[in-house]
């Protein structure tokens, strides 16, 4: 699912001359703690509601504000595995979604992309995941795929992208269809893969559908 397609109608964009208590009002109703800004359809920023009680000043206008997250949005083509992604390295709910021209069609929240996350085929199965540190010019999903069907398993899904940290190395996200990943963790490890991240049975880490909606009951979604 791309981000266009998880655009949130109900979420209205403030504009300069908007007033805080507009903000804190819109926040409230809509139950998010950040909200989009623009200046003639462009988008210029997220306003919090931290910042907003920081200042001390309801009748304040956004303009006032110092907005946060000038340059964090998305096009409409972005998968959402990337939204999730992004979202949890700025720590924030909402994330603008941008057009042609950088014009600015809407927010998705963190919220609706943990449903889509959960909708997904391949979340509804039971399974574990396998995040994994590879050099970009060693990767071979063919070598990876084997070395996980030697453990009597299959890959159900995989997701890749480059490395923050190092942009020669790749993150690949592996959906496997075992919630017992140690044979397989060791296989890897063996092969001197690094493991960024596992997530497997209830007696370790769970991305299993009864917690995603324990998740999502905590959330409130």
């Amino acid at each position: 699912m791309l981000a266009e397609e998880l655009i949130n109608q109900m979420i209205p964009p403030l504009k300069l001359d908007d007033r805080a208590h507009k903000a804190v009002q819109w926040m409230e109703e809509l139950r998010v703690n950040q909200l989009p800004v623009i200046d003639n359809q462009e988008y210029i920023g997220l306003v919090s509601e931290d910042q907003i009680y920081a200042f001390n000043d309801e009748n304040a206008l956004i303009s006032d504000l110092e907005l946060i997250c000038k340059d964090v949005y998305v096009p409409s083509d972005q998968h959402f595995y990337d939204i999730l992604r992004i979202a949890g390295n700025h720590s924030i709910q909402v994330i603008a979604v941008l057009g042609e021209e950088l014009s600015f069609l809407g927010v998705v929240t963190l919220n609706d992309t943990l449903l889509a996350l959960a909708e997904s085929t391949a979340m509804q199965e039971s399974g574990g995941i396998l995040v994994l540190l590879v050099d970009n010019r060693d990767y071979s999903l063919s070598e990876i795929s084997r070395l996980v069907e030697e453990n009597d398993a299959k890959i159900m899904s995989t997701h890749i992208t480059r490395d923050k940290q190092d942009p020669a190395k790749l993150q690949v996200t592996l959906k496997i269809n075992k919630t017992d990943l140690n044979r397989i963790v060791a296989t890897f490890e063996r092969f001197s893969y690094r493991i960024l991240a596992r997530f497997q049975s209830a007696e370790n880490l769970d991305l299993d559908k009864e917690r995603l909606d324990q998740l999502f009951r905590y959330l409130n979604v």
